[in-house]
This record gives structure tokens, C-alpha cells and sequence, in this order.
């Protein structure tokens, strides 16, 4: 698709030809398979914690949206996967330097041509957002939308990393919860009910 193509179809939200910009599920499906994977989210309470060797052992390390890393100790340097629902600039992808973005919001006209173009690119489909949306009551969060993504997937194990559900704030922002349209107290209840489902997923820190 051209640039042109692509701003059009982005403006019109015609949602097919954005998907055809997508690798297929299934392609994601087979790279999780049998993986251990970790899950890095953004809570403040990650830089207090010396998680980064566990975190950089995993067979596919996963950030999301800017995915602040202050320290190697704590957070760990790599990202196979980065889970986006937000702007980001070059500064930004150059120091994260993700094998393959995910584009994880419903919000198409915010998807930027550097990410759809980028190799292995993924389109998470509306009605997963949607589908979350209903069970909580609220907008899901992007890491809450990777949990769930990955918990349908073959992977061995899904270690959280930086997940407290905003008790201790983002590392990306200043915001409290009530400033932000997520709910976190059902996203937390969401988790743990999935963990007691899946014994595949653990919470570090817990």
C-alpha cells in the first residue's frame, strides 16, 4: 500500500485494507508456541525490584507502548515484541528496537506509517478490544489486551513483570488512576481469576 493508500484508508477507518498490512494471527500463534515469554509493564514499583536477568532469560521478552527501561537491573535490555497503543517517535524505536510492533488500540487514526510498515506488523482486531471493554466495564488497558492475546496462545509460561494495576503509578507518566479511563480494580480481578484458570501465568512480586 502506498503512503497515500495508507492515510486514506487510515482517515476513512476502512478497516480491510489495514489488515491486509497485518501478518496473520496464526504467524504469532506459532512464534509463541512452547515459549517462555515475559510481559513488561510499566508500573513505577519495577525500578524497586531486581527483575532484569529474569526478565532478559525469557525466550521472548515483550514491552509495552514506550516501554521505559531506567535500568538494566531492573527491567532488563531486550525487546522481541513491543505492544503499542500509543504515539512514539524514532527516538523512541531506536532505543527500544523491537523485532515486530503490535498495534493493540482500536483507534486506527492514531496508527503512524513507521509502525505499519515495520517488519512482522500486527493489527489486533477491534473486536478484542471491544470484547474486553464489555467484561470490564471500562476500556482494557494494552497490557491487560496482551495478557489476554497471549493466554489463547501454546506458550509454555507468561511471566508479569511491572504490573501492580497502577498502585504505584506508570514510569511513563504522572496521571493517578482516577485520571485515566481504565478500570484497574476489575483488570486486577480479570488477572488473578485468569491466573487461577492458568497455571501457565504467574505474577512476579506477588
Amino acid at each position: 500500500m502506498t503512503r497515500a493508500g495508507f492515510y486514506l484508508a487510515r482517515t476513512l477507518r476502512r478497516e480491510r485494507p489495514l489488515v491486509a498490512m497485518s501478518v496473520p494471527r496464526a504467524d504469532l500463534m506459532a512464534q509463541l508456541r512452547d515459549k517462555r515469554v515475559a510481559l513488561v509493564g510499566n508500573a513505577r514499583s519495577l525500578a524497586d525490584r531486581a527483575e532484569g536477568i529474569e526478565i532478559d532469560a525469557a525466550d521472548l521478552v515483550i514491552r509495552i507502548n514506550r516501554a521505559p527501561m531506567p535500568a538494566s537491573r531492573t527491567h532488563g535490555r531486550r525487546t522481541d515484541w513491543l505492544a503499542l497503543a500509543t504515539s512514539i517517535g524514532p527516538e523512541d524505536l531506536d532505543r527500544i528496537r523491537p523485532k515486530r510492533i503490535l498495534w493493540m488500540s482500536h483507534k486506527r487514526k492514531r496508527l503512524p506509517w513507521p509502525v505499519a510498515t515495520s517488519t512482522g506488523f500486527y493489527l489486533h482486531p477491534v473486536s478484542e478490544f471491544t470484547r474486553l471493554r464489555a467484561g470490564l466495564r471500562a476500556p482494557p488497558t494494552t497490557g491487560l489486551m496482551m495478557i489476554d492475546l497471549l493466554a489463547m496462545s501454546g506458550l509454555a509460561s507468561l511471566r508479569l513483570h511491572g504490573f501492580d494495576f497502577f498502585s504505584s503509578l506508570s514510569l511513563t507518566g504522572s496521571r493517578s488512576a482516577d485520571q485515566v479511563p481504565h478500570d484497574f480494580n476489575a483488570e486486577r480481578a480479570f488477572v488473578e481469576d485468569l491466573m487461577v484458570r492458568d497455571a501457565r501465568i504467574t505474577l512476579a512480586g506477588a
